[in-house]
């Protein structure tokens, strides 16, 4: 994509980039001149996930899931989630982590260490996304709660996360869009890498960055809404999470400016978000048809013994086989 310098007028209005300065808020001295270095990106993402862990915890709690069960998949959803981002990021920029016939990029050589070194930035959220559902199954495994449950439960505070992690995308100078004269247009300095050559010094550009925050903490409402009025349960919520999700990407995603791999005039996010589309409106309606009553328990059967003694009801049990409860001492046949 290129632009002229007279391609967009500048306007009078616009939104000022942090200084660089902010990036690192906080630098901690550990030992003979070492100092650790805490990234405001790094900080979006830590409020985010503290956020994001609050109401999932509350809204477990609403479904009678014992207090602090969440911790019990939070400790697979984070470490699997950065894993998973990292890993999608790599795998969609070859280019950057694996030169041909040692290139060197961005006058850098590249060793295997790089694919791993997320301290210097790189993550993608359709991987987290990915990973992070592997981690809340094998979360779900361990405490005896539902998949589908606690998907649903995730799904407002996910989006929450995703908006405080966009945040961070302001601070780092990142994840900006065309050029633009809108009152609201990004000012990036000319230096940035990836501000487009011939364009003049003082070009604003589309905050997608922002758009993405706003369309993630509009979802979050939305589902909170629905989930109170429609009582929508066997994943259902998180179907329609990864359709607005999807949604939103595939419409921000043609504005970036990043670089980005293309597969058949897309770019490879643009067709991560048309399978989130296409995997939230088959989950849903999969599971309306299937499920069309609710859930006879925020846990799995057999696990029930896991819920608060006052939400137990003694006179029923549940089948490992089936949803449907027996009455106390019967066997299904």
């Amino acid at each position: 994509m290129s632009f002229t310098a007279s391609s967009v007028a500048l306007a009078p209005l616009s939104i000022p980039s942090p200084p660089t300065s902010w990036q690192i808020p906080i630098s901690i001295p550990i030992w003979n001149g070492m100092v650790i270095n805490i990234h405001m990106y790094a900080l979006c993402i830590v409020v985010g996930i503290i956020a994001a862990t609050l109401l999932t915890e509350y809204r477990l709690r609403k479904r009678g899931v014992e207090p602090w069960a969440v911790i019990d998949i939070l400790i697979w959803v984070v470490p699997l989630g950065i894993i998973g981002a990292r890993a999608w990021h790599v795998a969609t920029h070859p280019a950057d982590f694996f030169p041909v016939d040692g290139q060197v990029h961005d006058g850098v050589t590249y060793d295997w260490l790089h694919v791993i070194a997320i301290w210097d930035g790189g993550g993608a959220i359709m991987g987290s996304v990915l990973f992070g559902a592997l981690g809340v199954f094998l979360g779900c495994r361990i405490s005896g709660i539902r998949f589908t449950t606690a998907v649903d439960a995730i799904a407002p505070g996910l989006l929450i996360a995703q908006a405080l992690g966009r945040f961070g995308n302001y601070f780092n100078h990142e994840i900006f869009g065309t050029p633009t004269n809108l009152p609201w247009g990004l000012e990036i300095e000319s230096t940035n890498a990836a501000f487009p050559a011939g364009l003049a010094d003082g070009t604003l550009f589309q905050p997608t960055f922002l758009y993405e925050m706003l369309w993630n903490i509009v979802g979050a409402v939305l589902l909170i809404v629905i989930d109170r009025k429609l009582h929508l349960q066997w994943g259902r919520i998180f179907a329609l999470y990864l359709v607005w999700y999807g949604l939103g990407r595939a419409w921000l995603e043609p504005m970036r400016l990043d670089p980005s791999e293309i597969y058949f005039g897309l770019r490879v996010n643009e067709w991560g978000a048309i399978l989130l589309i296409v995997v939230g409106i088959v989950l849903f309606i999969v599971q309306s048809v299937r499920h069309p009553g609710a859930e006879p328990s925020a846990y799995r059967p057999g696990r029930e013994w896991r819920r608060p003694s006052a939400e137990v009801d003694s006179e029923l049990v549940y089948s490992d086989e089936d949803d449907a409860p027996l009455p106390a001492g019967a066997h299904r046949g």
